[in-house]
């Protein structure tokens, strides 16, 4: 086994993968995302792997990262520029494609059920699920 060829991430962080990864086959998004280098940190609290969303001048993919212990998933260790942080069943509401209301979001986030960091780069979440 080559050492360039990557571990399939595990657990939520395999799940958030097959959602995003296909976005590398879109023109689209190739060409919008062309200049951008930005990481997204997904910590599932109640899981054992957060996903760290990085896209690379065009290319997307997804990193699985233990988030134990909680040295692992630090701004100064994997350099990432936002973050989001849930427990798993509020993921999956978020990533199911279900409209979210900005309304519950903000109830989530004062009853300290949604954390985020970096708020002006999370949004680009929001564009990667318009492909």
């Amino acid at each position: 086994m080559s050492e360039e060829k990557k571990k399939k991430p595990r657990g939520f962080a395999g799940a958030v993968a097959k959602q995003i990864e296909p976005l590398n086959q879109n023109e689209k998004f190739k060409e919008d995302f062309k200049d951008t280098e930005l990481k997204i940190l997904l910590n599932a609290k109640d899981g054992k792997y957060a996903a760290l969303i990085v896209i690379d001048k065009g290319k997307i993919y997804v990193e699985g990262v233990k988030n134990k212990p909680k040295k692992n998933i630090k701004k100064k260790v994997l350099g990432w520029d936002g973050l989001i942080e849930a427990k798993t069943d509020t993921f999956l509401l978020l990533l199911s494609g279900e409209e979210v209301s900005t309304l519950s979001l903000l109830w989530k986030i004062l009853t300290f059920k949604l954390k985020i960091r970096g708020a002006k780069n999370v949004m680009v979440l929001n564009k990667l699920f318009e492909y």
